[in-house]
């Protein structure tokens, strides 16, 4: 099902700025993965089963690839969906759950759904959103888990981590960064209209 599900991505190689600040050499066109949803069911079914044991009363996703997965994941196991949206104010990557839905959370056990966990800045962020409205995060899931960057941070909030794929991946903070120090430029894609 790895294969599978890795083949149905678009990568490209180079020197890139990610969402979380992090510098790294792999850049997913994950949008081209939502074009056609039933391409992506199977692994969508997937993840549903691997989250099913931890009896989640809701599923949340960070806007916007992560949401839509999400949404797919709860309707497989009939649960709850919410969305969390970035906030573009604050210089750190922070989402936050809409105001309408918060209510909806509280006191419930919850899942973070991502299309792809990398650096796990949105993950982390929504997680921390849900936390503070009174939600209980138990589980995090993602189609995809890029290197291990983002794990111990899941490990020390006692996030169990559902995934159906893995891939290795590095990442730099820009200090740290290989590749600005070799003096190769970022060549990150242009953003969408």
């Amino acid at each position: 099902m790895e294969e599978k599900f890795l083949r149905l991505l678009s990568a490209r190689r180079g020197h890139f700025v990610l969402e979380s600040g992090h510098h790294g050499n792999l850049w997913l066109d994950l949008d081209s993965l939502f074009l056609r949803p039933a391409a992506l069911l199977p692994f969508v079914r997937e993840l549903a089963r691997r989250l099913a044991p931890h009896r989640v009363d809701a599923i949340v996703g960070p806007l916007v690839g992560g949401a839509f997965v999400a949404h797919a994941v709860a309707a497989e196991l009939d649960v709850r969906f919410a969305f969390a949206e970035r906030h573009a104010d604050t210089r750190d990557v922070t989402y936050a759950v809409p105001s309408g839905v918060r209510p909806h959370l509280q006191n419930r056990t919850v899942a973070i759904v991502d299309d792809v966990v990398n650096a796990g800045s949105a993950t982390r962020s929504t997680c921390a959103a849900l936390s503070a409205l009174g939600a209980r995060p138990v589980a995090v899931g993602a189609l995809l888990i890029l290197g291990e960057t983002a794990l111990p941070a899941f490990a020390a909030s006692r996030l169990a981590v559902e995934c159906v794929a893995r891939m290795p991946n590095e990442l730099w903070q820009p200090t740290a960064c290989p590749m600005c120090a070799a003096g190769v430029a970022i060549n990150n894609p242009p953003a969408s209209p």
